[in-house]
């Protein structure tokens, strides 16, 4: 993979009709990739990228991410190639093992994330190449299943990870690799990682986009931008384990505290426990300025898609507008 591509996420919680807009406007100001989540409880991953492709005309269209256990992986097949279609081969495929506490909720089990994974990347790239599958895995079962279409280009297959197995993992049998962080710190310890896999399979870095997922907020006004990403950078922190909090020197005590009043839906406490420290540590923020000096941090680290993450800005418009006029253009060879 060559230079530095941009990528923006978004959550759909709000109209597919105003995100197909931010997208468009995305598209138009350099970004190359999009990506659109999936949980259940948002509006469908696949219904939001079939209105993005009619909508685009060049960005890369990408689930951020599905998983094989909401999802058969034949039904998963069959949407990316289906995308793939209508955007005239600009899909992109990120899979992952998803999030546990909400497989609970659906009654779902979350188990061998791992094999499970492996086995669903392997599937889904032998159905799309056309095969008649009787598969027989740890985890996954197959007999005699065959798709009646065909994607017009490569489908890309992104894994997401977080932890080491997975991250050597996404090294040795991903296209790309989607990591949730904005440090750094986290960053080398992750592409130590991924780099044990891509060696294992006998390929090279570059053979592989690492994409920071990150947690962005920019602005002129840098106060506007931390407001944006505090909320945000709440929820990272009471989620993050001890290690991650330890790696950046924040005190599990005001973790404590904002997990106990998130865990009540007292977000106004859990907003205002957010430290400047929490916010260097788990999002790029501030102004133009402050953003391109953390991506230049990542980029020494071996990254090569940047992705804008929630929340983006106080303005979506406006930030989106802000990225393609200062952030990309920083970035781009002469």
């Amino acid at each position: 993979m060559a230079g530095l591509s941009f990528g923006v996420e978004f959550v759909p919680q709000e109209p597919i009709l105003s995100i197909a807009d931010y997208v468009k406007l995305a598209e138009e100001r350099g970004f190359k990739y999009t990506w659109i989540t999936d949980h259940y409880n948002n509006r469908d991953v696949w219904s939001t990228l079939s209105i993005l492709a009619l909508k685009t005309e060049k960005i890369k269209l990408g689930s951020g991410v599905t998983n094989p256990y909401t999802r058969n992986v034949a039904q998963i097949a069959s949407a990316i190639i289906t995308i793939d279609e209508l955007s005239n081969g600009r899909a992109v495929l990120g899979i992952g093992p998803g999030d546990r506490a909400t497989f609970e909720t659906l009654g779902i089990q979350w188990v061998k994330p791992v094999k499970t994974i492996v086995e669903a990347v392997t599937v889904i790239r032998r159905l799309i190449a056309g095969e008649r599958l009787k598969f027989e895995g740890e985890v996954i079962r197959l007999s005699g299943a065959k798709l009646a279409v065909k994607p017009k280009a490569a489908i890309p297959i992104y894994v997401g990870a977080q932890g080491p197995v997975m991250l050597r993992t996404a090294g040795q049998i991903g296209d790309g690799v989607l990591i949730n962080a904005s440090h750094p710190k986290d960053f080398q310890a992750a592409i130590s990682y991924v780099k044990e896999g891509v060696e294992k399979s006998g390929r090279r870095m570059e053979d592989i986009d690492v994409a920071a997922y990150t947690s962005f907020s920019i602005d002129q006004d840098p106060n506007k931008a931390e407001k944006a990403a505090r909320i945000v950078v709440a929820f990272i922190v009471a989620g993050a384990p001890d290690q991650i909090l330890e790696r950046h020197g924040i005190g599990l005590e005001g973790a404590k505290t904002i997990k106990e009043a998130i865990g009540k839906g007292d977000f106004k406490t859990a907003t205002k426990s957010v430290t400047s420290e929490m916010l260097n540590a788990f999002s790029i923020c501030g102004t133009p300025e402050n953003c391109i000096s953390r991506i230049e941090e990542l980029l020494k680290t071996g990254v090569t898609q940047i992705v804008v993450g929630s929340p983006i800005g106080s303005d979506k418009k406006n930030s989106i507008n802000l990225i393609g006029e200062k952030i990309i253009p920083s970035f781009q060879k002469p």
